[in-house]
């Protein structure tokens, strides 16, 4: 038996396809959602697809500075654990200066070779993996998309340390960015092209591109896809495309939250409905209202929003952006084709009818806000829950219902339940000694603002 032998055909098609390849960049995600992971020669990479291939466990809960939480090296001596590759995400990295391939990764609980190549419980694609698992069972299918919202800015900043805009007029900042402006998108064409081209070359089912409603703010929608997993695969590659083709032309990308303390943030919406053994969409009811199972799904997210905050809004910046009067969510409401409530159940066609929730920052980790929606939605099935009369008209009105400060959503997060079972004890315990972490190191540096008030 030859040593290929045992290597997946996408591989194999890829390094026939492909000879000039020299290395491949491995990804694994951390809990933000970061690209973490090692460069692999060429001739190396049979020993990732045979079970050779180790990384820290520390490493999917490392903070956003990259260093770990104490308490699990304290605990496990930061033992290895064999990373797991998925053949499905192999692509080129067609902005690279030298021929590149990437994959996609995720952590094993196997720190031996003997071993058993089970999930690592905290691995934020095994935590989806887990809720998608607990649908399979019921005989129900997660169809899931994201409509992403990111900022292009100068790379550079002012004195006092605040990016610049790249989207400027004669009064130094427009007031707008000129939402759904063709004319905003040609301005942009070169960079917003080369975006499209390379999720192209990579697999990633790129659906509109427009401008969004702030200063120098885009936003790219992806295609639907009955695979929860590949859905946020392509969320999360995506958003590297789209830092690398900033880079080359100069610019930043970034999906931070609120980067402007008087304008609007950036969002990540997530659109899903769920089929039945059958491909029949569960959603559809006798008319546009949809059905009973659409209503528990409504109420489950409605009632899990607040301890799932802390995965929606996973740092001190996300929380600027849900501030009162600021155009994000700051209730638990929902209502039909109603752009101002967290969840919006939009018009159309009936027999596609589905749930956007409208809640997550553009700063989550797609497959920790995907796995937080969909178990909430699970649990509002599972308990037949029933939500609310929908609202009507300007939701923002209502007074807030969120957490929309960081310690309450932790502490809600780590008060819960619900958290702990759909979601998984080890996961839980991991995120928050993480997010408390961080949180720490904001709590005790003194700020520029602090200075001019007080010093």
């Amino acid at each position: 038996m030859s040593d290929t032998d045992n290597l997946p055909e996408q591989l194999l098609t890829l390094l026939a396809e492909n000879p000039d390849i020299e290395v491949f960049e491995v990804i694994l995600h951390d809990f933000a959602g970061t690209h973490r992971g090692k460069w692999v020669p060429r001739d190396q990479i049979e020993k990732l697809f045979n079970g050779g291939f180790k990384m820290p466990k520390s490493v999917v809960s490392v903070d956003a500075w990259g260093r770990d939480v104490q308490e699990l090296i304290e605990a496990t001596g930061d033992v290895d654990g064999i990373c797991i590759a998925d053949p499905a995400t192999l692509s080129l990295v067609p902005w690279a200066e030298r021929p590149t391939a990437q994959v996609i990764v995720q952590m094993s609980s196997a720190s031996h070779t003997d071993q058993p190549l089970a999930p690592y419980p905290a691995d934020p694609r095994a935590v989806l993996q887990g809720v998608v698992e607990r649908y399979r069972r019921l005989g129900l299918t997660p169809v899931v998309a994201s409509e992403l919202e990111f900022h292009l800015l100068q790379n550079e900043r002012d004195s006092y340390g605040q990016p610049l805009h790249t989207q400027t007029s004669e009064v130094a900042m427009p007031l707008g960015g000129d939402s759904y402006g063709l004319d905003a998108m040609r301005e942009v064409a070169p960079i917003m092209d080369e975006i499209d081209q390379m999720a192209r070359v990579q697999g990633i089912p790129v659906d509109t591109l427009i401008t969004e409603c702030g200063a120098s703010q885009y936003e790219i929608n992806l295609h639907h896809q009955a695979d929860a997993v590949t859905a946020c695969d392509h969320g999360s590659l995506l958003r590297r495309a789209i830092r690398a083709v900033a880079r080359r032309h100069g610019q930043l990308a970034t999906f931070m939250a609120k980067p402007f303390a008087e304008e609007v943030g950036n969002g990540m919406h997530i659109h899903f409905s769920l089929l039945d053994s059958a491909g029949n969409n569960v959603f559809v009811g006798g008319d546009e209202r949809g059905s009973a199972t659409l209503q528990h799904a409504v109420a489950g997210c409605l009632a899990t929003m607040n301890e799932s905050m802390a995965i929606f809004a996973p740092n001190i910046n996300s929380y600027r952006r849900l501030s009162p009067g600021s155009f994000a969510p700051i209730a638990a409401n929902w209502g039909y084709e109603n752009r101002t409530t967290a969840l919006r159940i939009p018009a159309g066609d009936a027999s596609a009818i589905r749930i956007e929730h409208r809640l997550p920052g553009a700063d989550g980790n797609p497959y920790l806000v995907v796995a937080a929606i969909l178990a909430g939605a699970l649990y509002g099935i599972e308990h037949q829950l029933e939500p609310d009369p929908p609202v009507e008209g300007e939701a923002q009105v209502e007074q807030p219902t969120l957490c929309y400060h960081w310690h309450d959503a932790l502490t809600a997060f780590e008060q819960s339940a619900f958290i702990r079972d759909y979601l998984g004890e080890e996961f839980a315990a991991l995120y928050v000694a993480c997010k408390r972490g961080e949180k720490a190191e904001f709590d005790r540096r003194v700020t520029r603002l602090e200075y001019d008030a007080y010093l």
